[in-house]
């Protein structure tokens, strides 16, 4: 992947985080959301894209600890771009998601989402592992229906 470029004239996105026992799940809040760079590191990620203004987005975080950059996904949405990265030491709390003790302001915790995990088992890996089937269904799945049919339901 070519090197992101931090444009002129950037603003971050508000960007929603969470930690699970094996992963930490990112949601970059983006309006229809173009032009998406996304480059996942081992110790940062880099976020780059146009929203639906053409404001030029950029995010880039040094991460708390250690990830898998092979292992992580990325899905964009009308109004989010979301990240599920794998941790290098699983079953280890972060804190918080970068390394700096300092949070800008665009950088908030996911609370609806957010768990003290360390006294949930099975649970983790199970939602871990269907989150992993969902993606890549959607990466093998081909054009979706053209659901021409349902404007006979309609008017029946």
């Amino acid at each position: 992947m070519p090197k992101i470029v931090r444009p002129e004239n950037c603003q971050a996105a508000k960007t929603l985080w969470y930690d699970r026992k094996n992963y930490v799940t990112i949601n970059f809040v983006v309006q229809n959301p173009k032009d998406v760079q996304v480059d996942v590191q081992d110790t940062k990620i880099i976020l780059s894209c146009k929203d639906v203004d053409d404001n030029n987005i950029y995010n880039e975080i040094e991460f708390y600890d250690r990830v898998y950059k092979a292992d992580s996904r990325e899905k964009v949405f009308d109004r989010t771009i979301n990240l599920l990265i794998r941790k290098v030491k699983e079953n280890v709390a972060w804190p918080r998601l970068q390394k700096d003790l300092a949070k800008p302001t665009w950088l908030l915790v996911d609370f609806d989402n957010w768990r003290d995990w360390e006294h949930e088992e099975e649970e983790g890996m199970a939602e871990y592992e269907e989150y992993m089937d969902m993606l890549n269904e959607m990466k093998n799945k081909g054009e979706p229906p053209a659901m021409d049919d349902l404007d006979d339901l309609v008017s029946s």
